[in-house]
């Protein structure tokens, strides 16, 4: 019955792309940043890190996904566009009250998707060793790891893939 329930709790979350500023997305984001946060060695502090500001992660500039479950935010993924350059994945989250409903699998599909829409043939993310989950679910979900690309100082894994 736990099967049953997890499928349908699934098959009933929603993704659109949002406006970065929302209150839902600013709150998406601030759930990100305190895992961050909790899990990283020396913390997390969002001014240290790369930028992906709202306009960053507005069209034509980016897009922001959002997840959401009867109307609330439990998940999102960011894209960054630049030009003829790969595109960066970002802000990868996934509330904890919805793992284990293949949920982070489906916000890399529908970024994927949406990238291939906009006409990209590269994505490209970095991560840090403590988020081993989202390690194993790049892996799964067909990136590769790649020497370093940036010089994002929470970073220790560089993933690329290929479009098709």
């Amino acid at each position: 019955m736990s099967d049953v329930e997890r499928l349908l709790r699934a098959s009933m979350v929603r993704f659109a792309i949002e406006d970065p500023a929302s209150e839902d997305a600013q709150w998406c984001f601030q759930q990100y940043f305190a895992e961050l946060n909790a899990r990283f060695d020396s913390g997390f502090n969002p001014s240290l890190s790369l930028s992906a500001d709202a306009s960053e992660l507005s069209a034509p500039e980016g897009a922001l996904i959002i997840a959401r479950l009867h109307a609330k935010p439990i998940g999102c993924v960011a894209l960054k566009f630049h030009n003829a350059s790969p595109a960066e994945l970002k802000r990868m989250w996934v509330d904890q009250s919805a793992r284990g409903l293949g949920l982070g699998r489906r916000l890399i599909e529908e970024a994927e998707k949406h990238a291939r829409q906009a006409g990209v043939h590269v994505i490209r993310l970095e991560t840090n060793r403590a988020l081993s989950e989202a390690i194993r679910l790049y892996r799964q979900s067909g990136y590769i790891e790649v020497p370093a690309f940036n010089a994002e100082p929470y970073a220790h894994h560089w993933f690329e893939k290929t479009l098709t």
